[in-house]
């Protein structure tokens, strides 16, 4: 996404929140049919999706794809009025071709089945809407492009952060100039997920915290500088070599960045810490800082620019988001779009994870 689009797409979000609602019913257009999304596994991630996409008028829930189709497949098929014969399994995943109602896939799956499932879906005909980390190597990432690609099929990932209204402020303060020239970032995301978590196995998660927490500032950073950084040190730790949760991952990974402009940021994430998930922005002029950063609700914006003193606290609309998303994907479906967050972006993160590990010596596997 480049600053053109982000600006579009904020613009849009806020002028759809302001049309008044007798001008909009008179503008919309006709009815179409919505397109039918798949989730593919039924985690918190897929439950939250489906939520979203209830009352959507051109998103729905046309099947479901779960390892447990007696219970969870009967409860989410009841619950969103699919047909018992749209429940598929791990097993029988590849009846999902022959049925014309599901347009699209919606990976929510361990990171480490994001690649098979992408690829599969895009043979059989489906397009792809994946969640964060796009893969767990940039290789897979590729793969997964590819794929798509030759079936002629879209594959956009599920970033919130450009669709949050309190991300979308600070994208327009910083494009504004308010905080002068930017010239570093620090960002950190600590989190615990508890013993015999997927996360926290190389083959499901694919590595620590760096591919479950620090993806997020990373990717918060790059959509804010709008450039690749170049440069990378880094240190990789595990401070609790006894707690059987780091048998396979690391705990803790702190890192900077360069960028070809010359802005510097500095960052860490954990699997074994409590504290604030946060992104400070630094300029010539001022700065503002994210706390709750990388959350689907009450983000908290502050900072300062000259006299000028910012300070919002977000609603906390995460399910409007997942739908904004959702809705996004679906004309791009319809209408031949370039979803604003291609698979390519999801590549450029693995990229810089890949850099971020072989700066520490400690190559991902």
């Amino acid at each position: 996404m480049n600053r053109r689009d982000f600006t579009r797409l904020s613009t849009l979000a806020v002028a759809a929140t302001q049309v008044p609602a007798a001008l909009a019913e008179n503008l919309a257009p006709a009815p179409q049919k919505p397109i039918g999304f798949a989730p593919v596994g039924i985690g918190s991630a897929s439950t939250a999706f489906m939520e979203a996409c209830a009352g959507s008028p051109s998103a729905k829930i046309a099947a479901l794809v779960t390892g447990h189709p007696d219970t969870k497949g009967v409860q989410f098929a009841e619950k969103y009025g699919i047909p018992k014969s749209a429940i598929y399994t791990y097993e029988t995943f590849s009846r999902i071709r022959d049925n014309p109602d599901v347009d699209a896939l919606y990976i929510g799956l361990p990171n480490g089945m994001h690649c098979e499932y992408t690829v599969r879906g895009a043979e059989y005909g489906k397009h792809i809407l994946c969640e964060q980390p796009m893969a767990i190597s940039s290789a897979e990432c590729r793969v997964m492009i590819d794929a798509c690609r030759k079936q002629d099929r879209k594959l956009m990932m599920a970033y919130r952060l450009p669709w949050d209204p309190t991300w979308q402020q600070a994208f327009a303060i910083i494009s504004a100039g308010n905080i002068g020239k930017l010239q570093s970032f620090r960002g950190c995301f600590l989190a615990s997920p508890t013993a015999g978590s997927w996360r926290l196995t190389r083959a499901l998660g694919g590595g620590g915290s760096m591919l479950g927490a620090g993806i997020y500032p990373l990717s918060g950073i790059r959509f804010l500088a709008h450039e690749e950084p170049s440069d990378f040190t880094a240190v990789v730790a595990t401070r609790d070599k006894d707690d059987p949760r780091f048998a396979e991952v690391e705990q803790s990974v702190e890192w900077t960045m360069k960028f070809p402009s010359g802005i510097v940021a500095s960052c860490g994430s954990s699997y074994g810490q409590y504290g604030p998930a946060f992104l400070s922005v630094h300029g010539d002029r001022g700065y503002i800082r994210l706390d709750n950063a990388f959350s689907d609700s009450g983000i908290h914006l502050t900072g300062k620019a000259g006299d000028i003193a910012f300070d919002q606290l977000g609603s906390g609309q995460g399910h409007l988001q997942l739908r904004q998303i959702a809705e996004h994907f679906a004309e791009c479906i319809r209408h031949g779009w370039q979803p604003l967050t291609p698979g390519e972006e999801g590549l450029k993160d693995l990229v810089a994870i890949e850099r971020i590990y072989q700066a520490a010596g400690a190559p991902i596997a």
